[in-house]
């Protein structure tokens, strides 16, 4: 299956989106198809084998849209001449706005003959609607194609304007004693505000992809690269693998590279969300589009193009702000019918009003009401334009949410289990007692196994016994036992190195150094077990400083009224030791990998899951979990199994991320009861419903701007997400 992105051209509501999802989604070998009205973009999901692109862009441009491949380095749709479109939307406004007051000129007292008040008012009109033609061409080819948009709700109803005003004006010239009203200014100021609505809109909707923007902006155009001692200046897409890049104070970095010579403090807060500079010298590793606040450094580029960290980053937030939240499922059952039966409601009430004896013109007042009153845009822009917002603020503080999927079902999250090592702890753990009658014979044999392990325990031995300059000695027949330890054959002599369950499972006694191994575990420290031809000869004892930020998060996700959960393969008493002192009260230790998805599994028989962690014995509970919360600087596995990745290793950004999810499904849930209730009310108003009860009317002015105001209040609620701390 291939999973392609295209840009979208000439859609103008949810109505488009739903066509366009609607006509690829009958395409043999199409899995999934899904629209982003914000972001003018499909991504697909299609068996390459049954359907190709070419057939997939024909499908669409059939449909009356066009698609071109998404390009990653395509700027998003802005409006590409503002001030040029701004003033031809104020001519629109003038134009309307005079033959408005033509039309009213009567009520002011003003006397023009109506000859030329006629003519005049047909010639703005004719000019203003020339102006605007675009509804006119966008929504009769859409209802041409049998995929009727808001451009034609617009169309249709300027047009019935236009040409009943036209026909009465040709009457009134043969007639003059003929007196009928007419709609000229209707169609005119109908056209230009919802032009400057949509103009609006777009502006605003423009706003909410600022966090993607930004990051954008960050990444330099030009570098500065050193060849054969001479500096030049060159664009960063003609940097290779392995050149030389010189940063200076105020530079961003080009590429992903390792520091050759100098040093300096580079701002990484755009990567991880951390403001505090961090400082790099030799062969430290400095990430494309961070930035040197003070110094210079050269270093060797070593990631280039699409393969940096800011890139992937980058790719990662246009997927999400790409995709849909389920909850958008409702919208679009309601979208691919909405346009149709506004139709069918405006054709319905204006029959409906003339069967009651109603004049021609009061029909058509009402019939243009009900079409132009009705906001598809509303609709389409409720779930998407929060989403982004949402995902975009959370790139901003270094937090990836892979999908609207995983930003939704994060705010139903109950329960928040974490790993320990590397996760609540830092994961550099060290070697802090050795209780042994010959401590250096005890660490070498240790060192000699855990050299082939990869693994903060084993870390913490082989780095001390490099410290103490032990040298390890060949091994043979090494057994790496899952969760408790490993085994192998030291000079012709049985070695085993674990836990205590690793002991007696062997029958290997460890009562004589029971106090020892009491006391480690109560100081919050591992013990790790080494014996010899069946006999106890060592223990070892590991600690691992947990991170300063653990009781705060852990206290944070409690005062959201989320339960917490320790999973972890260490001793039980330790690992109960360290929970008492991070604020964690349901503790899982003694587990082996595999049980840790288990343990998951039987919670999520109550509560919807979140799994923290950062190794790869970690990826199967990131998987089982509803929501995968991957720490940044862990395995490549690990975050490739998560939907949250944070790119600090700060614990305090879960609670953040699912406080982020919560406020982005508020505002969502206010959109879309803003949208539905709206036109809910508005269309049976429009429709006259009020009008013999309580002589309740709208005219086709006031519902153009109704229209325009709602679409706006969508994206402008969506927008108050960018103030959340």
């Amino acid at each position: 299956m291939l999973k392609e992105t295209y840009d979208i051209g000439g859609m103008h509501c949810a109505a488009c989106a739903a066509a366009i999802e609607r006509v690829t989604k009958k395409l043999d070998g199409v899995r999934s198809s899904n629209v982003n009205l914000v972001m003018n973009r499909l991504i697909i999901e299609y068996d390459d084998t049954k359907v190709s692109d070419e057939q997939i862009i024909q499908k669409i441009e059939k449909a009356g849209f066009t698609a071109t491949h998404h390009l990653a380095t395509n700027t998003e749709t802005r409006p590409a001449q503002p001030h040029a479109d701004l003033r031809q939307r104020i001519i629109l406004l003038l134009l309307a706005f005079v033959d408005f007051l033509l039309a009213m000129s009567p009520t002011f007292g003003l006397k023009i003959p109506t000859i030329p008040l006629i003519l005049s008012e047909w010639t703005i009109t004719t000019a203003a609607l020339f102006i605007g033609k675009s509804f006119f061409t966008n929504g009769y080819r859409a209802l041409f194609h049998a995929n009727p948009n808001m451009d034609t709700l617009v169309a249709l109803s300027a047009s019935a304007s236009y040409l009943y005003s036209c026909t009465i004006m040709l009457l009134q010239c043969f007639d003059m004693a003929l007196s009928h009203p007419l709609y000229f200014e209707s169609a005119a100021m109908v056209v230009a505000l919802v032009s400057l609505g949509k103009y609006l809109e777009a502006r605003s909707s423009n706003k909410t992809k600022d966090a993607l923007t930004g990051l954008r902006a960050l990444s330099p155009d030009t570098a500065l690269r050193i060849q054969n001692g001479e500096t030049q200046q060159i664009k960063v897409s003609e940097i290779q693998i392995g050149d030389l890049i010189k940063i200076q104070t105020g530079m961003s970095a080009p590429v992903d590279g390792t520091v050759i010579e100098g040093s300096g403090f580079m701002n990484e807060s755009m990567m991880t969300g951390e403001s505090k500079p961090v400082k790099k010298s030799a062969d430290d590793t400095v990430l494309g589009a961070t930035i040197a606040i003070d110094g210079a450094i050269t270093i060797r580029a070593d990631k280039i193009g699409n393969d940096t960290v800011f890139a992937k980053i980058i790719k990662f937030v246009e997927d999400a702000q790409g995709q849909k939240a389920p909850i958008a499922r409702y919208v679009d059952q309601v979208s691919r019918i909405f346009v149709p039966a506004v139709l069918f409601i405006a054709t319905i009430a204006a029959a409906a009003w003339l069967l009651s004896g109603s004049t021609l013109a009061f029909a058509l007042n009402i019939f243009t009401s009900v079409l132009i009153i009705a906001c598809p845009c509303a609709l389409g822009l409720a779930t998407p334009t929060a989403i982004i917002v949402g995902t975009g603020l959370a790139a901003t503080h270094g937090i990836l949410i892979r999908s609207g999927a995983a930003l939704e079902n994060t705010h139903h999250i109950q329960t928040v289990v974490f790993d320990k090592t590397g996760t609540l702890t830092q994961g550099n753990a060290d070697v802090t007692d050795i209780v042994a009658d010959d401590a250096k014979k005890c660490i070498q044999y240790a060192a000699s196994l855990e050299a082939n392990i990869s693994h903060p325990i084993a870390h913490a031995i082989t780095q001390y016994a490099e410290k103490q300059h032990i040298d390890p000695i060949p091994i043979s027949d090494f057994h790496a036992i899952k969760g408790k330890g490993v085994s192998a054959s030291v000079s012709g002599n049985h070695i085993l190195l674990g836990n205590a369950k690793l002991m007696a499972e062997h029958n290997i006694d460890i009562s004589k150094l029971n106090h020892e191994l009491e006391q480690m575990r109560a100081d919050a420290k591992t013990p790790v077990c080494l014996a010899v031809d069946q006999t106890l000869i060592g223990v070892i004892a590991i600690a691992d400083p947990i991170k300063s930020d653990s009781s705060k998060a852990v206290s944070m996700l409690h005062q959201l009224g989320i339960h917490t959960v320790m999973l972890t393969g260490d001793d039980p008493v330790t690992a109960k030791t360290i929970a008492d002192q991070i604020g964690i009260h349901d503790v899982h230790a003694g587990i082996l990998p595999t049980q840790k998805a288990e343990i998951i599994q039987s919670i999520q028989q109550k509560h919807k899951v979140m799994m923290v962690g950062d190794g790869i014995n970690d990826a199967p509970a990131l998987t089982q979990a509803d929501i995968g919360c991957a720490i940044g600087n862990g395995s490549d596995i690990a975050i490739d199994s998560a939907q949250i990745i944070l790119m600090n290793p700060n614990l305090t950004d879960v609670p953040w991320a699912i406080r982020l999810s919560r406020k982005t499904m508020a505002k969502i849930k206010q959109n879309l009861f803003w949208a539905f209730i709206y036109n809910t009310l508005s269309i049976p108003i429009a429709a006259g419903l009020l009008y013999p009860a309580f002589g309740i009317l709208l005219v086709p002015m006031i519902c153009a701007a109704a229209m325009c105001m709602s679409s706006l209040f969508v994206v402008t609620n969506a927008l108050s997400l960018q103030r959340f701390k």
